[in-house]
């Protein structure tokens, strides 16, 4: 009972508002097929939910761990309760924190998954994606588990991409970037910058095609915020690799 929870990386990322406290975006998410996490649910009597493998995480505030309690309290399924006093969540992690890769809802979506199918639980991914939503804005991205796709709105609009995943290189510097503190460096300085039209084709180009024509300041809008947040970022970036998510990861096609 084991599942690969796969990284991600963004191939543009524009902010297109902020709403309710929360920034809406536009984005193509692709699934980099060569860096995962291994999530296994092993036998196991537990006095309560258990999750092994990643240190330096309080169970309480693990993706994890919402992603269990979200889904107990929309399935109410005794089943599933008892599955979890029988068995511990045991995560081999490879997937960098803080980098951008979407490590911590990868493993909340894949988790959704394997919990699903392992309990036999009768709700379908269209409901496990809106459960997902609730716990992160790329939690949804994962459930659905497309290579490519789409992502608009708040991470819950999530629509495939007819393309295969491209082979990837991805370079993590020793840096690790907040979130929040990015997406707040955005809204403070580069907001009222935002120009919808010039990205409103971006979603019908391949992946390839976007790498291909543009640059990672141009396609990725928390590039600058980041460089803003940790100005020590700039010593790392390197000609021809682009930026993903709010950082620290850089990536490129595979041989080019």
């Amino acid at each position: 009972m084991q599942i690969k929870s796969y990284a991600k990386v963004n191939i543009y990322l524009k902010i297109t508002g902020h709403e309710d406290g929360y920034h809406t975006l536009d984005s193509r998410f692709m699934k980099v097929k060569s860096l995962y996490d291994t999530i296994e649910f092993v036998p196991c009597k537990c006095e309560s939910f258990t999750i092994e493998g990643c240190d330096g995480v309080e169970t309480t505030s693990n993706t994890i761990y919402k992603a269990y309690k979200a889904l107990n309290e929309y399935t109410g399924d005794l089943e599933f309760l008892d599955f979890f006093y029988n068995h511990k969540v045991v995560v081999h992690k490879n997937i960098p924190s803080q980098a951008g890769l979407g490590g911590g809802s990868s493993n909340a979506g894949a988790f959704l998954r394997l919990a699903k199918d392992v309990c036999n639980l009768l709700i379908s991914t269209d409901e496990l994606a809106t459960i997902g939503s609730k716990i992160g804005a790329d939690v949804p991205f994962f459930v659905y588990d497309y290579d490519s796709a789409n992502v608009s709105g708040f991470g819950e609009v999530v629509e495939p991409f007819d393309e295969e995943a491209l082979k990837l290189d991805i370079y993590t510097p020793p840096i690790g970037c907040d979130t929040a503190l990015v997406y707040k460096t955005f809204k403070a300085n580069l907001l009222d910058k935002i120009e919808p039209s010039t990205f409103a084709s971006w979603h019908t180009k391949t992946s390839q095609e976007l790498l291909s024509s543009y640059d990672a300041i141009t396609l990725n809008d928390l590039y600058k915020a980041s460089l803003i947040a940790y100005p020590k970022l700039k010593e790392y970036a390197k000609e021809g690799w682009f930026f993903s998510g709010s950082g620290s990861s850089f990536f490129k096609p595979h041989n080019v």
